[in-house]
């Protein structure tokens, strides 16, 4: 059948060989006809791009940025190009089914949006808008410690739409208790435990500028809606101070009326209260531990009922450890680059991990998703989803709620058509068989 005109296909996007793929680009060539261009770029590098001329410096280096000279980042890229899909011609893919079951809920897609921290960088609406597209598009959020929006707050965003929790261990097991309590309360289906994180890597773009938003009061705020965390840094602010004063400067100020603004209460009140810096220096002392170990999943595994996931598996004697040690998913990731310079490529460790695990528990797959052609390697080397982190926070930047509704859904097109082209009709025909090495 002759590809059909733009107009052709706006009027008529549910044309035999339809699905959300076709749909998407009917849409898209319904407002061409009208003059009218995507405001979210359509492919990831002109994304990146746009989203950078409306990100502040700061705001595009910390989640651009890399580890040290950023070797790991590339590295994520080269291996998805190291992989080339072989479309096999003369099968049915009128009719394609993109689902996959994911402790006891069907997903229409293959794709959870991965947690980002300060989320504010982008978006003044933050996690609540990337919450309300998740739960639009049905697609699982997996909130982040380091949000910019209490939990709360941002589960009752997404009615019933599906949630899972990111913890970072910190050196309170009370806060961690208090972490898993609230989640549980909020809906959250699955917990994230990040294990490649103990420490923040060497990320040189944020080095250069000073900049780690934290300090300011950014993407804490998980932390100062915690009751634990309240106590806790009641505690510090009573104690007496120590150490030389801080300088005033106008970027001192500044950062004062940062963490002001952004602690629970008055802007005013909180701009002569203790509490807020205490904050912020109580988050900093407590945010992880680097002594942990196999053994304290034992604990975690009695505090919660909910699935756990280890997330930043690189190795397969860790993925076979993790299944040892009664954990119920792993998510094979290098935290985007942003950790150890000069790591191996997410998508190199992939087949190993799925060897290992050999179907007991769902591998998981993150870090250098760009598009949907990604997808569907990463799939076709084992994983049973995939979690896309960049892209939509870039969608964020440049158009809030709905920016981040059309990267969902421009990567669900790209899947679903490049399934197509490649005589694919379900995830299960998606099989290492339609790979080969370059």
């Amino acid at each position: 059948m002759t590809d059909p005109s733009p107009t052709t296909a706006a009027t008529d996007p549910a044309l035999p060989g339809g699905g959300v793929g076709r749909q998407r680009q009917g849409v898209i060539y319904r407002d061409g006809v009208s003059g009218r261009v995507p405001t979210v770029p359509t492919a990831y590098p002109a994304l990146r791009k746009r989203a950078e001329r409306v990100l502040s410096r700061k705001a595009y280096a910390y989640v651009a940025g890399g580890a040290g000279m950023e070797t790991t980042d590339a590295a994520n890229r080269a291996a998805f190009d190291r992989w080339r899909i072989v479309p096999r011609m003369l099968r049915d893919v009128s009719a394609r089914d993109t689902s996959v079951e994911l402790f006891g809920r069907r997903l229409s897609a293959p794709l959870l949006l991965a947690p980002i921290g300060v989320l504010e960088l982008a978006h003044a609406e933050a996690d609540v808008a990337v919450a309300r597209a998740a739960a639009a598009e049905g697609v699982p959020y997996i909130l982040s410690t380091q949000a910019s929006r209490p939990m709360e707050e941002v589960t009752a965003a997404m009615g019933q739409g599906p949630r899972w929790f990111q913890l970072y261990w910190s050196r309170s097991e009370e806060l961690v208790g208090s972490f898993l309590e609230r989640a549980e309360a909020s809906g959250c289906e699955a917990l994230v435990v990040t294990l490649d994180t103990t420490l923040l890597g060497w990320r040189a773009r944020d080095l250069d500028l000073g900049s780690l938003p934290f300090s300011r009061g950014q993407g804490i705020a998980q932390y100062t809606s915690d009751p634990v965390f309240a106590r806790l840094t009641a505690e510090r602010a009573a104690q007496p101070k120590s150490g030389p004063a801080p300088r005033v400067t106008p970027a001192a100020i500044g950062s004062l009326v940062s963490i002001a603004r952004r602690h629970p209460g008055s802007t005013l009140r909180n701009l002569v209260s203790p509490l807020p810096r205490a904050a912020v220096e109580t988050f900093l002392d407590i945010f992880s531990r680097q002594d942990l170990t196999w053994g304290d999943l034992a604990r975690l595994r009695a505090r919660t009922k909910l699935p756990i996931v280890l997330k930043g598996l690189q190795h397969p004697d860790d993925a076979r450890r993790a299944l040892d040690a009664g954990m119920d998913g792993v998510i094979v990731s290098n935290h985007g680059g942003r950790q150890v310079d000069g790591a191996t490529g997410s998508l190199d460790a992939l087949p190993g991990i799925v060897d290992a695990v050999a179907g007991r528990v769902p591998v998981l797959f993150d870090s250098g998703v760009r598009g949907g052609a990604d997808v569907v390697k990463a799939l076709a080397l084992g994983a049973r989803a995939v979690c896309v982190g960049r892209p939509y926070f870039y969608g964020l930047a440049l158009a809030g709620e709905q920016g981040v509704r059309e990267v969902i859904q421009n990567l669900r097109a790209e899947l679903d058509l490049t399934m197509a082209l490649s005589g694919c009709a379900s995830l299960a025909d998606v099989t290492p068989e339609l790979l080969v090495r370059a």
